[in-house]
């Protein structure tokens, strides 16, 4: 049995402790790039299947905005960080501030791509330096590539491989006076068959706890 298998609502609570603490970071980074305060939290975390994974997405058809990065180091996985066309064509246009930026009129320019890819790294780098910081293990994000406008579900073929469901990492930025509701966003945590093992290890949790 796999440790994923065996992962407890204690572990899913550790995970989402650490989220918020990244959660808070990245939303200081935000901030101060989009020149207005930024809440941001993290509401829930939990096991999903790979199909699950791409119903939260959107279905395996649905276009969107997603940036992916592999985790390297002393515990090893990959992440995508997803969000709806609607939330990155807002957040592009706030960073760049073209209010005429419109995500579905490809080519996409190298400013809003270099947008997505600043926006996903500023939201997954937080998670993982403050996982970093909790486990006090070498753990950091690498080869980070942008695909606006693509599905996710090609990058899921090969990832599938190695590991047997995902963590989804629901990320909500508080309502903003400019966008209609929160702004959702998920982190997918797709683990190397030892990453959990080595997290819950360094922090002294069992797999039985």
């Amino acid at each position: 049995m796999s440790f994923i298998e065996k992962i407890t609502p204690l572990h899913l609570d550790i995970l989402k402790e650490i989220g918020n603490i990244g959660a808070g970071n990245a939303a200081t980074a935000l901030s101060a790039i989009l020149n207005r305060k930024i809440d941001m939290n993290v509401p829930n975390v939990r096991i999903v299947s790979f199909d699950e994974m791409m119903e939260i997405a959107g279905g395996a058809d649905q276009v969107v905005a997603s940036v992916f990065l592999r985790i390297e180091g002393d515990a090893s996985g990959s992440m995508f960080f997803i969000l709806s066309l609607p939330v990155a064509e807002y957040l592009i246009r706030r960073m760049t501030g073209d209010v005429t930026f419109l995500i579905d009129s490809a080519p996409y320019t190298e400013l809003a791509l270099s947008c997505l890819q600043e926006l996903g790294n500023i939201l997954s780098g937080s998670y993982l330096s403050s996982l970093s910081d909790f486990t006090r293990l070498n753990i950091y994000p690498s080869l980070s590539i942008d695909m606006v406008g693509a599905t996710i579900s090609y990058g899921l073929l090969e990832l599938s491989q190695v590991s047997e469901a995902a963590i989804v990492i629901d990320t909500v930025l508080e309502k903003d006076q400019l966008f209609a509701d929160s702004i959702n966003g998920h982190f997918f945590l797709l683990p190397d068959p030892e990453f959990f093992d080595i997290i819950f290890s360094a922090l002294g949790v069992s797999p039985n706890d």
